[in-house]
């Protein structure tokens, strides 16, 4: 099986050694975005604003792979302080719709750059 790199300039550059994204078969993997604008690479201010720009960049680079998070499977949300859990659920829900992916959120010690929220995604294209 071969992996194919995914990447644009809709969502902000990797930060390290890491792809944005790869395609490995029918399976694309979104490396963890955290609330960066990928025009300033700035971190968005405050959580609701964090939130929206993290699953903004998801869907960019979901796009970049063909795809939507209409696939994603699986996320994993990492929040520096667990009890933004329920309104970083409101924010997820105008970005899902059922069937919603399956889902792990973990509160964290810290987050690169000092950003409050990562998501990373699983996703599975036909």
């Amino acid at each position: 099986m071969s992996k194919k790199v995914i990447a644009t300039t809709n969502a902000p550059a990797a930060i390290g050694p890491y792809s944005q994204g790869v395609r490995a078969g029918n399976t694309v993997y979104l490396s963890g975005q955290i609330g960066f604008d990928p025009a300033t690479m700035q971190l968005a201010e405050g959580l609701d604003a964090q939130a929206r720009r993290v699953f903004s960049n998801l869907e960019a680079v979901a796009a970049a792979a063909g795809s939507s998070l209409a696939d994603a499977v699986k996320l994993t949300i990492y929040l520096v302080d667990l009890g933004h859990f329920a309104r970083v659920n409101e924010i997820m829900a105008q970005h899902f719709q059922e069937p919603y992916p399956a889902r792990a959120t973990v509160q964290v010690a810290a987050l690169p750059r000092g950003a409050l929220i990562e998501v990373d995604a699983v996703l599975v294209v036909g």
